[in-house]
């Protein structure tokens, strides 16, 4: 069996840089032949363009293009740079493109990676709770999309246990964040230090705070809706606060099919890249020698109302998921910063997505999605100002 080429987009991030250890553990599989990343650390990427041998590297900053490409003088390497960098190699045709990309700037790239053939690895959930309808026009096969979040890597491996008709619904794990079983009022005062010391997982810093508002949930809610056909009615979320059990489908017999392992992105990222085949020995498995217990417990929707505006999104129009995950991208900036406290998050989003006069799925493009994200930026910051 011959390698499958791969390119890893957002190749200095989490799901990068654990990407390219699943690399390096399996060579024999995985060849990759290009990176690419913002540019704010061009050393990390010249390193681990020499090490893996790529043809291939492409920055979003085009300032760091010259000293990239100076750091990888003599290797032969080409070097791309600029804010369209990652669509072009992204379009390349690899067997694999995993994009690992944070944001709603992974759009271009889903789409030339679709349209190319290439298989989709997808970390980058906001591209598709934005782009929608466009992504799905881009794919040329079924199975071109593969997810690599946790939970929808779950929902594919636990949907092999039955036919697509045979499902009742999807049910979504939250961990719950760091603010588990805290009251309206015990977040009011909430820091951006405490937002970012997530409980299980180790992220970057606007998904780590979406996992504290449940926002990162309400896009995976609308993900999984996109991904797999199933209304957002029959998606529940429940918090699982060991992160064990990554999300289950239920059956229409009444079974239910539940993915379980340590939490480690490494086993979907490696499931991303090899699917439908597995990599053997990438996580260690669950210890069964040892007494553990799994809790399972309703979301709070009142002190976390994230989910329901997610719900709210896809039914209103095609491009309010684009202003939900807009909006929220303004917002965390915000906080991160500062300026706003950690419920003004959502109560801000929640007034632009209210304020948003939508588009019909028939008049989905990727100018009135562009549009739509550019509206709500705008109009979270005249929100946000006034605050």
């Amino acid at each position: 069996m011959s390698a499958r080429t791969v390119v890893i987009l957002g190749s200095t991030g989490s799901i990068g840089t654990q990407a390219i250890d699943v690399v390096r553990r399996n060579p024999e599989r995985f060849d990759v032949v290009g990176l690419s990343a913002g540019g704010r650390d061009v050393a990390a990427v010249a390193r681990d363009a020499r090490e893996l041998g790529v043809q291939t590297v492409a920055v979003a900053d085009e300032g760091a293009g010259p000293a990239l490409a100076a750091a990888l003088d003599g290797t032969g390497i080409e070097v791309l740079a600029g804010p369209d960098a990652s669509t072009t190699l992204a379009g390349r045709g690899a067997d694999v493109v995993l994009n690992g990309i944070t944001g709603s700037v992974g759009l271009g790239p889903t789409l030339a990676a679709l349209r190319a053939g290439s298989t989709l690895a997808l970390a980058n959930k906001e591209s598709l709770v934005v782009g929608g309808a466009l992504v799905h026009a881009a794919r040329r096969r079924d199975d071109q999309i593969v997810p690599v979040d946790s939970e929808h890597s779950a929902i594919a491996q636990a949907l092999r246990g039955g036919a697509r008709g045979e499902v009742r619904r999807i049910v979504l794990t939250a961990s719950g964040g760091p603010f588990r079983g805290w009251s309206l009022d015990d977040v009011k005062t909430v820091t951006a230090q405490q937002a970012l010391a997530h409980p299980t997982w180790s992220m970057g810093p606007v998904v780590t705070v979406n996992s504290s508002t449940l926002m990162n949930k309400g896009l995976e809610l609308i993900e999984a809706h996109l991904l797999f056909g199933v209304p957002v009615d029959d998606i529940t979320v429940v918090v699982h606060p060991q992160s064990v059990v990554h999300s289950m489908v239920e059956f229409v017999d009444g079974s239910t099919i539940a993915q379980a392992s340590p939490p480690d992105m490494r086993l979907p990222i490696a499931l991303g890249l090899s699917w439908p085949d597995r990599v053997p020995a990438v996580a260690p498995p669950c210890d069964w020698s040892q007494a553990t217990a799994w809790t399972f417990e309703p979301l709070d929707e009142e002190v976390f109302g994230a989910v329901r505006l997610a719900r709210e999104a896809v039914a209103a129009s095609a491009t309010h998921p684009a202003v939900y995950n807009a909006a929220n991208e303004e917002c965390v900036d915000a906080f991160l910063a500062g300026r706003i406290g950690f419920l003004d998050i959502v109560t801000t989003v929640e007034r632009v997505l209210r304020e948003h006069d939508g588009t019909a799925p028939g008049d989905l493009t990727l100018d009135a999605v562009l549009a739509a994200e550019a509206w709500a930026r705008a109009r979270a910051h005249e929100v946000l100002d006034r605050r």
